[in-house]
């Protein structure tokens, strides 16, 4: 039998809808929070390990080039220059450079820089192993005394370091 159109029929039973719980963080955002770590942990060692940076006053920028040269004591590299700039009085060059991490040590007042180059005067010869390896800064390094970060320069090496 057929049942008119509009008549009640009695509600059919609706199936229930099951709620699972999820947890509250995804796994997707472990990775980036896995690089974050890593990052910052890479950036403090960087900072870490850095050593003193030093400014150092010349006349001259002769044989000097920022990112090429070396801070070298006893023909063991110890830093880089990373900038050179004219001074404000027109009158010098500013040379700044970069030591490894352990050499604060020995910058105090006495100790002293030059730039090591090719030199044949009528007493002596020096720097003569520059001439292929190019001119670099040397320094006589003194333990004792006040920390200093800003040096001037010899225009001549030392005689005795």
């Amino acid at each position: 039998m057929k049942e008119a159109v509009g008549a009640s029929t009695p509600p059919e039973e609706l199936p229930e809808a099951l709620v699972a719980t999820r947890s509250r963080v995804s796994l997707v955002w472990l990775i980036p929070v896995v690089a974050l770590l890593i990052g910052g942990w890479l950036a403090y060692k960087t900072w870490s390990e850095q050593g003193p940076t030093i400014h150092i006053r010349f006349t001259t920028a002769a044989g000097l080039q920022a990112g090429k040269t070396k801070v070298r004591f006893k023909d063991v590299e110890i830093g880089s220059v990373t900038r050179i700039d004219v001074a404000k009085d027109l009158q010098t060059v500013l040379v700044t450079a970069e030591l490894v991490d352990g050499a604060e040590r020995y910058l105090t007042k006495g100790t002293r820089f030059w730039v090591e180059r090719p030199r044949v005067t009528a007493s002596r010869v020096s720097g003569l192993e520059t001439l292929l390896s190019g001119a670099y800064i040397a320094i006589d390094p003194v333990a004792a005394g006040k920390s200093e970060r800003k040096f001037v320069g010899l225009e001549e090496p030392p005689l005795f370091t």
